[in-house]
Order: structure tokens, then sequence, then C-alpha cells
């Protein structure tokens, strides 16, 4: 009798033995997939909370979510102004962890409720997805964005012509039909989405070879070289600091610049 349970106390070991190498296979496999790929389009948002993002602020800390602009709700990134009484040039920007060359991002986005009280004009259904920032580390505490190429994502007023997927550029310049362009925004050619319904937002990172906007499948804009621009103060701190003038690698970030906008199935796909 006891050499029996003594081989079922040593069977029934084994077995979670074997059961628990299988588990920690499965968990280091799945870790892995979760790592950006080559030629494979991977989640970056859970939809949970915000592992793996950072927030900035301005007038505050890196990794100070003030007021918790940026939320989870229903599974959606949110960027929220319920605890704000007025915006007040908090402009928010939420960075991924990690910085990339050769890339595409993509990710559906839509405008939500009212803009908040105190928010600019311009800022009307207007976020955006920063490709090539600087690194958020490096950012001044009154900094209002970083030094970035700006893919805009604005929203329709119900009326009028209103593009997305445009180009906006703090602190840089592109080059654009073989000739430095120092337009702050450019418009693309994209449709204009009114109303609350989600849009496709695609971006395509080639180093400093060539960026290219696509919206809802359809490249609406293009350029190459994109630069740090020496005449800005904030691009002329980190050329000083050392910084090369080309920008062939930075961060991604989303923006909050007054009015609520929600982000879902955010994605990237590592480039050769």
């Amino acid at each position: 009798m006891r050499r029996e349970r003594a081989h079922v106390a040593h069977h029934f070991m084994t077995m979670l033995l074997v059961l628990s190498l299988a588990a920690a296979s499965f968990s280091a496999c799945s870790a892995h997939a979760a790592e950006p790929t080559v030629g494979k389009w991977i989640d970056i948002f859970n939809g949970k909370d915000l592992d793996g993002w950072t927030p900035k602020i301005t007038g505050h800390a890196l990794d100070e979510n003030y007021a918790d602009t940026f939320q989870v709700r229903d599974g959606l990134l949110t960027v929220s102004y319920d605890k704000y009484e007025k915006f007040d040039n908090k402009f928010g920007h939420l960075f991924y962890q990690h910085a990339f060359s050769h890339y595409r991002i993509r990710l559906q986005y839509r405008f939500i409720g009212e803009q908040t009280l105190g928010g600019p004009g311009w800022a009307f259904r207007n976020s955006g997805i920063m490709v090539h920032c600087q690194d958020p580390a490096t950012m001044t505490k009154d900094q209002n964005f970083p030094v970035s190429i700006e893919v805009q994502l604005l929203g329709g007023d119900g009326s009028n012509k209103r593009t997305t997927g445009n180009l906006c550029t703090p602190g840089t310049h592109v080059v654009r039909n073989g000739k430095l362009d120092t337009t702050h925004c450019i418009n693309s050619t994209s449709d204009t989405f009114h109303g609350d319904q989600w849009v496709t937002a695609e971006v395509e990172v080639r180093g400093s070879e060539i960026i290219r906007h696509i919206i809802n499948g359809k490249v609406v804009l293009e350029y190459t070289s994109p630069q740090l621009d020496p005449g800005d103060g904030d691009a002329k701190r980190l050329l000083d600091n050392g910084a090369g003038t080309m920008l062939s690698k930075g961060w991604i970030s989303l923006q909050a610049e007054s009015h609520p906008v929600q982000f879902r199935n955010i994605q990237i796909m590592l480039l050769e």
C-alpha cells in the first residue's frame, strides 16, 4: 500500500512539473509574441491599462497623468477631460515605451463629446500620432509638444471640408517634391470624416528615407528627409546636445489637445 501511495505521489509530482514547465513555456512564447516583429502586426495597447505607455503633460513631470487625462474606458484608450475645470494649455502626449526607425503603426480613432473649456479653436476635434519624437525624458517640464513629426488627426465640423492625416512639424522640417518645405502644417488629400465615426490611420516610417500617411487604406501624403529645425528653440537644444540634424528614429506618442478622443486596435509592425 505504501509503495502504491508513493508511486501515486511520484506520478502526481511528475505531472505537476510537466504542467509547470508547459505553462512557463507558454508564458515565454506569449511574452515573445508581444515583442515588435518584422513583417507581423502586434498589439501595443492591451485594452486594460496604460502598461507600456508614459504620459507627458505640459507643466507636469514625465509619467504624471494629470487629472487622469489618459485612461482606459470600455477597452478604449481615451483622452478625457472630465476632471478639468478648463484646459489651461495642458497639452498632453502619451509615449510608447520604445523608439523605432523602420516600421508601420496603425490604429483607429474617433472624436467624442465636446471640446474642453479653454481649448484653442484650432484644437477642435484635433489629435495626432507623433513619430520620430525626441526622447520624452529630454522634454522640459513646460514644453507643449515634443520635437517630432505629427500625423495630424482631424474630425469634420459637420459641414466643411477638413482633411485628416495631415502633416505638422513641431521643431522639424521635411522635404517634398525635392525641396525643403518649412510650412508648419500641410494638408493631405484625405476625405473629411464628420461625427463620431471610427477612422483607420496608418503611418509608414522608413527612417529618414520616406514617411507615408495612410487613411482608411489610402495614401494621402508622403515626404522624405525629416530633420530638426535649427530655428526652433526645442530643436536647437537637442542639436546643442549632440543630436544629428536628420531624423532616422524616435519615439511614438498620441496627442491630447483639448478635445476628447478615443483610440483602439493600436498595432505596430517592424519593417526590414
